[in-house]
């Protein structure tokens, strides 16, 4: 076994590039009175202190490797005045010129013609505006704005031209990083319901641009989003010296969609993405969405802007588990947790580590695809620009980073490619689900208190292959496509049911 610890030493393109350029926004990963402000609430309490002893349980692994863990904080402190400003600059402004006519928002809705079983028709934007609001979060899976924004859900926003000053619609950072919980939308919480490939398709239609191609698979499934292959191929669109190129360099990229992160977990990690590469001190990393359209000089006036929206991700915390916990159950879980699972995600309560640890694909087994998906030769180019000046990537790692679990239950589904729908099936391998739908909503009936996560649908291949609606298809997991499978991370497998529950009750109060 081997594992590798991070350390911290270490002119505008065409209306498609520029909604390329938008994906994802800010987070490659509020303030005020929201409630994952630190001033605001706290993590719900470790159920009864740092009590468990060495011998309580056994590890998984075996003895820690010297050197191993990192036993410094487990999260960097940040400057709230920086983080207010960051908060403000995120969810206040557009960094991108516009891309449709305010009027599409209201007019997408000629293409609705392709309505689900229990959907009804669809309201008119001019008579019930709220109720249309609603039909078009629905449609497309975007939520409600927890912060002002023209009546229009988190992802879009008013945007106005750089070169002409005329004013538009643009997506933002939160189309992908803005999620909610049952009815309650939250920024920095990953989309899970987003229909990237739907939204584009009839927003470029509505528009008379014709029929929407891209180089690649935005997702094939609601809540996955394939950013990684977006990033790659705007890079390729620069020189070292961030001047535009008329064609891409050829670099090799095969990268799948993915589940999204939640934003409150980088005040922890020292890398930016599960694959460790890249480290999490880099402001400019953030900014890397923005290539398709700024020039050298903006991104070096916007520089200072992001250090403050990094300083924002650094204090969000999670929401807490909604739902009654079992305290004495969860306190025989924390004990277990910490014999069998801290060594990789780390230890929770009043003094809390977390070891920052890469797991080569050979240990952990999860889907490899995205880990081998970058060639060295992209990363040595992203390397040599103005992004990778300060924290260049690491072309030699292949491996996945193990997370924190802050605000776990409701961070599902779970792994890297969102592959498994609960914490039960985490800890339970075979009773992984392979083929199934999700749900149409984030709303708490869908949501299962016992396994922790998202209730799904298993259906039958016969099934999949009938289906005759895109739309209605795209809620379906397909566990055989590239990069999504469900194997891997087999370490709960020798728990007990009572084990494991009490694993899973504990993993709620963090």
């Amino acid at each position: 076994m081997v594992l590798r610890r991070r350390s911290r030493d270490k002119g505008s393109l065409a209306a498609v590039m520029v909604v390329l350029l938008g994906i994802g926004g800010v987070g490659l990963t509020l303030g005020g009175d929201h409630p994952w402000n630190d001033a605001v609430r706290a993590m719900p309490p470790d159920p009864s202190g740092n009590t468990a002893k060495p011998d309580d349980a056994v590890s998984s692994f075996g003895p820690t490797p010297p050197g191993w863990v990192d036993q410094g904080p487990a999260a960097r402190p940040y400057d709230p005045d920086a983080a207010a400003r960051g908060r403000a600059a995120l969810v206040g402004r557009s960094f991108l010129s516009p891309v449709w006519s305010e009027s599409a928002y209201k007019r997408v809705v000629e293409l609705w013609n392709d309505r689900l079983d229990s959907e009804p028709s669809p309201p008119d934007p001019e008579r019930d505006p709220q109720a249309y609001a609603q039909a078009f979060q629905h449609r497309y899976g975007l939520h409600p704005a927890p912060f002002p924004n023209d009546g229009l859900p988190m992802g879009i926003r008013k945007a106005v031209s750089h070169r002409t000053g005329k004013t538009g619609l643009m997506i933002d950072c939160m189309i992908c990083h803005g999620g909610s919980l049952n009815g309650q939308g939250y920024v920095g919480l990953g989309n899970t319901q987003l229909d990237l490939t739907g939204f584009f398709t009839e927003f470029h239609a509505i528009e008379g641009r014709g029929k929407l191609i891209f180089p690649f698979t935005l997702n094939t499934v609601r809540g996955a989003v394939n950013a990684g292959q977006i990033a790659a191929f705007l890079i390729a669109l620069r020189n070292p010296d961030l001047s535009l190129r008329l064609f891409p360099l050829p670099l090799k990229a095969d990268l799948p969609e993915m589940d999204v992160p939640a934003w409150w977990l980088l005040k922890k990690k020292k890398t930016m993405y599960c694959d460790g590469r890249t480290d999490a001190e880099s402001v400019r990393t953030n900014m890397q969405f923005l290539m398709g359209e700024l020039r050298p000089e903006q991104f070096r006036e916007l520089e200072p802007v992001f250090a403050d929206i990094r300083q924002f991700f650094l204090s969000l915390k999670p929401p807490a588990y909604p739902f009654p916990i079992d305290r004495d159950l969860a306190e025989r879980g924390r004990v277990l947790f910490e014999g069998r699972c801290s060594k990789c995600h780390g230890t929770y309560g009043p003094h809390p580590t977390y070891p920052n640890v890469v797991v080569e694909l050979e240990r952990i087994g999860t889907d490899p695809v995205r880990a081998q998906g970058l060639s060295r030769g992209l990363v040595a180019h992203y390397n040599s620009t103005w992004f990778g000046e300060h924290h260049p990537g690491d072309l030699d790692m292949i491996g996945y980073q193990a997370p924190p679990l802050d605000g776990i239950w409701a961070t599902a589904p779970y792994f890297h490619n969102g592959a498994v729908p609960t914490l039960y099936d985490v800890l339970n391998s075979p009773t992984r689900p392979t083929l199934y739908r999700r749900p149409p909503s984030t709303d708490f009936l869908y949501y299962d208190q016992t396994k922790v996560g998202w209730k799904v649908e298993p259906i039958s291949r016969d099934e999949l292959q009938a289906e005759t609606n895109p739309r209605r298809a795209r809620f379906v997991f397909d566990s055989t496509r590239k990069g999504l499978s469900v194997g891997g991370h087999t370490f709960g497998d020798s728990l007990t049911e009572e084990q494991r529950a009490a694993i899973i009750e504990y993993l709620k109060t963090l």
